[in-house]
This record gives structure tokens, sequence and C-alpha cells, in this order.
């Protein structure tokens, strides 16, 4: 039989397959994914071919269909090992927050890089819009346009009031898109809010520290009634590229994609060279600061030689 991996905890592994039937699954034996090491080789969106012995309620995997392309942060308890958070995605959204908590511009440059390494489509879903005053709405507004500029849909909703929910519904029908975002943004509140009756577990904020109490332990992968699945994730606070080279970080920007090709050296490093049309861009205006430096800081910060992004 085939199905979808639709929750992965490492171990065991629930596949559904086409006419919806659920079956716990376990792996047949070892599975080494080639050039990559991981926690698991298995992960969530994964297509796998399984069997069922007679008179047994547990499927062993026996086939890890190939995948058009998978996301990987780096293990938070060993540090040369990856864990593949999901595979076979369409879509990464990140749910974004402007206060409790403030997701950093930084935080959303490494996930829009991430995905942009992985060749995955990506978007920003701006949520508790219904808490934000002026201030907050004029940044959030300032935001939008910085990342609908390198080509990111950006849309603003509020989960608890059910504020612009269709406006996402439109946008991720049919596909398989990954939720994502720090702690605290209301990530499995917007899931529940987009397919009423998941009741996927929310926690409140911890104001002493400001930050999110992680409530999805494991990602898990939900069919919409609608069209397509949504792939909720653990609240990240740790996030990192594996086999990545400094000289790719420049083209994991659409905006500097625009100019890099006409720079006067083909290895631009776009910091220092004479002649950098991605330089004369950023004086210009065509590519906004924020997010040169945030190219900058990812290079300059030697951040590929460490074991992990810390969360901001």
């Amino acid at each position: 039989m085939e199905g979808i991996v639709i929750k992965s905890t490492g171990s065991w592994y629930r596949v559904r397959t086409t006419s919806g039937e659920e079956t716990e699954c376990k792996l047949k034996g070892k599975f080494r994914i080639k050039g990559i090491k991981t926690t698991s080789p298995v992960a969530v969106g994964d297509h796998v071919v399984f069997e069922k012995p007679p008179g047994d309620n547990v499927g062993l995997i026996t086939e890890i269909k190939p995948r058009h392309n998978h996301i990987i942060r780096k293990s938070i308890k060993l540090s040369k090992v990856s864990h593949i958070i999901a595979a076979n995605i369409d879509l990464a959204v990140l749910v974004v927050t402007i206060k409790n908590p403030l997701t950093s511009p930084g935080f959303i440059d490494r996930f829009l890089v991430t995905a942009e390494a992985y060749h995955i489509n990506a978007a920003l879903i701006f949520n508790k819009i219904d808490i934000y005053g002026e201030k907050e709405m004029a940044r959030l507004d300032e935001l939008a346009a910085i990342y609908e500029n390198a080509g990111y849909p950006c849309l603003s909703v509020s989960a608890l009031k059910g504020e612009n929910i269709q406006q996402v519904k439109a946008l991720i029908k049919d596909k398989v898109c990954l939720f994502s975002g720090i702690s605290g943004v209301g990530k499995s509140a917007l899931v529940n809010a987009i397919q009423p009756g998941l009741k996927i577990k929310t926690g409140n904020i911890s104001y002493y520290h400001s930050r999110g109490k992680h409530t999805t332990t494991y990602p898990e992968m939900h069919p919409l009634s609608f069209g397509g699945y949504i792939i909720d994730t653990p609240g990240i606070r740790e996030f990192g590229l594996v086999d990545f080279r400094k000289e790719e970080i420049a083209e994991r920007f659409p905006e500097m994609r625009r100019y890099m090709h006409q720079c006067q050296f083909n290895n631009c490093t776009h910091i220092h060279e004479p002649n950098c049309a991605v330089k004369k861009a950023v004086e210009n205006g065509e590519i906004p600061l924020s997010r040169y430096n945030s190219y900058l800081k990812i290079v300059n910060d030697d951040y590929l030689e460490k074991e992990k992004w810390e969360w901001e």
C-alpha cells in the first residue's frame, strides 16, 4: 500500500492512504537517504510504501518515494546531525507577529533564505492584528511592503477574531503547506481558525520572557476540507542551514538576484568590490537596507560555522 506520512515521532509514523485510511507504522530495517545524515530518515510529507502483515495492526514502511524537496534544521541535541522538518512542501508559511512576541526581521530573513535554499515557495502571515495600535500597524505595512517587493505574498490576519481567514484559505488551497513561526505567534490558533474541528492545542505567552510556550511537540500534517494539507510544526527557537556555502547566500535574496549578475566581478561578494550592482541598488533604494543588512549579518557573523541560529 502507498500513503503519505502525516505524523512522525521519530520512531512511529502515521500514514494516510488516498482513501483516507490511517495506519500506525514502523520502519522495516534501516534506511539511509543519500547525502543526508538525519535523526530520522522519514519525515512528515514523505510518500511511502508500506505493508501490513496478516493479523497485525502495525504497518511496516518498506520504501520512501523520492522527494521533490525538503526543509531541514540542525538537530538541537546532536550538532553534527540534521533534522528533516518536512518533505514535499508546496508552500512554506511563516506566521509573524509585531509584538507579544516580536518576530525579528532577522528571523524572518533566515526563514526565507532557508526556503529559497531548499527551493520552496514562501509566504508571510502577520497575525494578531486585533491587538495592534497605529504604531504596530505602520510597522506591519512597512514590513509587508519590503517582502512583497521581494516576491513573497503577505497577509494580515487575526486568528482570534477570524479576520481575513478566507484570504489564507485561498492562498493555501490544494497545497501542502508548512506552517512555522517562533513560539507564541498564534500558529496553532490560526490553523484551528482555518480548519475548525482540528482542536490543535494552543498556549499562552510567557510574559516574563515575552516568548511563547511550545504547544506542538511533533510536526503533524492535517488534511484540509477545502483541499490540501497543513503541516503544523513545533515553534522554532533554533534554526539552521545544512551544507550551505557563503557564496550562495546572495542567490537566496530575490532582490539581490535581480542585480547581482550586473556586477563587474563574477565572484562579487557585494560587500567591498567596486562597481557592485547590488550595492548601487541599495544606495538607490531598490534593495531595502534592512534586507541588505540581514545579508551582511548572515555572511559576516560566521553563521554558517555556528551549530545553530539563536532565537531572537
